[in-house]
């Protein structure tokens, strides 16, 4: 069995909690309430039953936490689909229209 990932030693899981109450994104919530029962001596299976999630997204949500800190666990904004016109075509249809 793989060793589980150790979580950054600069929070608690009483900071986390608190970073929890104060935050807007729903998603990041929940992916710190996760992490506060690891910090608390919760199993990470528990941890990951009780986001609904499997292990490997609690894994994700580690290694993310780890490198970035709480901001790493909201979720980036979509650029949306890329364009699939040329410049060229693309002003081709605008002055038509």
């Amino acid at each position: 069995m793989a060793r589980a990932i150790p979580l950054r030693d600069d929070y608690s899981g009483e900071d986390l909690r608190r970073l929890a109450r104060s935050s807007g994104h729903g998603r990041q919530v929940r992916r710190l309430l996760s992490l506060s029962m690891i910090y608390d001596g919760s199993s990470r299976r528990e941890a990951a039953a009780h986001a609904e999630v499997d292990l490997q997204t609690l894994r994700d949500w580690v290694l993310r936490f780890n490198a970035e800190g709480p901001e790493g666990l909201i979720d980036a904004k979509s650029t949306g689909p890329h364009r699939r016109l040329t410049g060229d075509y693309q002003e081709f249809r605008v002055g038509r229209a």
